[in-house]
């Protein structure tokens, strides 16, 4: 042989997810590129002197995961040692959440914030009890009484700070809400401590920023986690000016900055792709026009750190009642647009306007939505832009998507648009959304059969910091429907098979990255960006399948996780 494998894989279950989902028993890397993948009479004589030979002995063996949606910088710095973990199960109750800050306190300098992430009222026995029970001031002015404390919502949404971080902050019963925003008020009138939406840029405009060296360790921490996981390929949804007053600036210019140096440094273990974020949650089409068009586009390896498009908000999200529902909640109210302008139809004319600009520069679009109505509004701008400025594969999409309606998926499905669903977020607040939306609705939420089968492009993300990014549990999700609090089936008609799910995590998310002719499939020519899971991926119970180990990652050919030698 003239040119011998670097690394051989024999034995196994190679699951290429090519256009039959093929599977076959071997596979060969050289030099980064899949070389051949057959039976072991194909790939055998490519084992050289130099050659690693992986026994599978009945593993998977599977493109490398691309979750399509995860928060890079902001998911290294929720946990320890930046941040308390207030996740399910690091707390249960407000009186851990209170425990947990109380211990802060004691280590901490004075007058230092105390910061914290992850906590959901679905998971705090207080509020399960009683739903009209919600987080308060109070609850942390017990434990810290001179230490600010900022604790955010697993779901990035919401904002729950004590009575030293409003006094700090300058809030109280006199103070406006910034536009699309709220601060929740007693019966008296006094804030409680909880800020939705918009209304946390108070806080983030107090908070120090974090410093580069920070933004730093926080993605090498990502990075380590994901390669453990076998996700090779994330799109970090949103970064740049928009993004300065969000969580400490985790989405900010300078994030950018920190991974271009580190793709210089040859530390990207994973490949990037980046959608700007030229303004926050609330803004004008002039703004956000005047800011996107002064944002640059490039980068040095477009194959490891690539910027694809633009993120804008449409609306919030279905727990703070802030997603835009043609139906009322339960209790009252729809929503609305988180946009500029006073009336629904000029909000309506704003996000048209953001989304017709950025479409005519040649930019995707990636657009935050959840509502039914907010999306068939974002839908229906994007045809709208596609009529006035034809390109052919502008790849926009949906990123949630909760409530798709048949109207939006005709339309996403003629126009070759696509959605970024959240399994991952489905299991842990299927039981919750009931009490906003209703049993019906809330079984409904993320449709991925009637999605996949209007023919809309569907792929996967954790949203991570919002969940974990286990895709492991994301495909169990999509086949079973089943919640995270009570195992129940939530909308066992949207349910989808294994493969189908496999395909949201690999080829469909490598297509919203404009990458599906080089990487999300196992097929020579490809790059060489693997997982291996320790057992029988298509055999398996799917409540099973989240404890199959991942016990080797491949990124361009390079082994960046391996338990397979220990």
């Amino acid at each position: 042989m003239d040119t011998y494998a670097d690394l051989v894989f024999l034995g196994g279950r190679v699951v290429t997810v090519d256009a039959r989902f093929t599977v076959a028993s071997a596979l060969a890397v050289t030099g980064g590129t899949i070389s051949a993948v057959g039976g072991r009479e194909d790939i055998a004589p490519l084992v050289g002197p130099g050659t690693r030979v992986i026994d599978l002995r009945g593993a998977t063996l599977l493109p490398g995961i691309n979750d399509s949606h995860l928060h890079g910088c902001a998911f290294g710095m929720a946990g320890p040692p930046l941040s308390l973990d207030l996740g399910h199960p690091a707390v249960s109750s407000l009186a851990d959440v209170a425990a947990a800050v109380r211990q802060a306190v004691g280590r901490a300098a004075e007058g230092q914030w105390i910061t914290g992430h992850g906590w959901d009222t679905g998971y705090l026995d207080e509020c399960v009890t009683d739903p009209s029970r919600q987080p308060s001031r109070h609850d942390l002015d017990a434990v810290s009484r001179d230490h600010p404390v900022v604790l955010y919502s697993f779901s990035g949404h919401a904002t729950w700070v004590n009575s030293k971080a409003l006094e700090l902050l300058g809030v109280d019963r006199y103070t406006v809400a910034p536009p699309g925003g709220a601060l929740v008020t007693d019966d008296a009138g006094e804030p409680t401590g909880l800020l939705h939406e918009g209304a946390q840029a108070l806080v983030q405009n107090a908070l120090p920023p974090l410093s580069r060296q920070e933004r730093t360790d926080a993605i090498r921490s990502t990075l380590a986690t994901l390669a453990r996981l076998g996700v090779t390929s994330y799109t970090e949804p949103g970064l740049g000016p928009g993004g300065d007053g969000i969580m400490r600036g985790a989405l900010g210019r300078q994030t950018l900055d920190v991974y271009h140096q580190l793709l210089a440094d040859g530390e990207l273990t994973a490949r990037v792709g980046v959608l700007l974020l030229p303004t926050g949650m609330t803004s004008t089409a002039e703004e956000f026009a005047r800011t996107l068009d002064a944002l640059g586009r490039t980068t040095a390896d477009p194959r490891r750190l690539a910027i694809h498009g633009v993120k804008i908000f449409a609306d919030g999200i279905v727990p703070n009642k802030t997603a835009w529902m043609h139906e009322p909640y339960v209790g009252g109210g729809s929503g609305c647009l988180c946009v500029g302008g006073g009336t629904d139809a000029e909000r309506i004319t704003e996000i048209d306007a953001m989304i017709r600009h950025a479409h005519a520069a040649g930019h995707q679009m990636g657009v935050h939505v959840t509502g039914d109505r907010a999306i068939d509004t974002v839908a229906d701008a994007f045809a709208a832009a596609m009529a006035a400025h034809p390109r052919p594969d502008a790849r926009h999409y949906l990123i949630h998507g909760d409530f798709l309606t048949p109207h939006s998926m005709k339309v996403l499905a003629a126009h070759g648009f696509g959605v970024n669903m959240n399994p991952t977020i489905k299991w842990t607040v299927a039981d919750m959304e009931e009490d906003f939306v209703g049993a019906g609705r809330a079984a409904y939420a993320w449709p991925y059969r009637d999605a996949l089968d209007a023919g809309v492009r569907v792929a996967s993300g954790s949203d991570a910091p919002v969940t974990h990014p286990d895709w492991r549990q994301g495909i169990a999700t999509m086949m079973l429907r089943e919640s995270k609090a009570t195992g129940r089936v939530s909308g066992p008609e949207q349910r989808i098979g294994l493969a189908e799910a496999v395909r949201t995590y690999t080829i469909d998310a490598a297509w919203q990255d404009f990458a599906d002719d080089w990487k999300g499939s196992l097929e020579p020519g490809k790059v060489a960006d693997l997982c291996v899971l320790d057992g029988d991926l298509l055999a398996a119970d799917p409540h099973d399948i989240p404890d199959l180990p991942v016990v080797l990652t491949v990124m361009d050919g390079q082994v960046v996780h391996d338990t397979l030698r220990d």
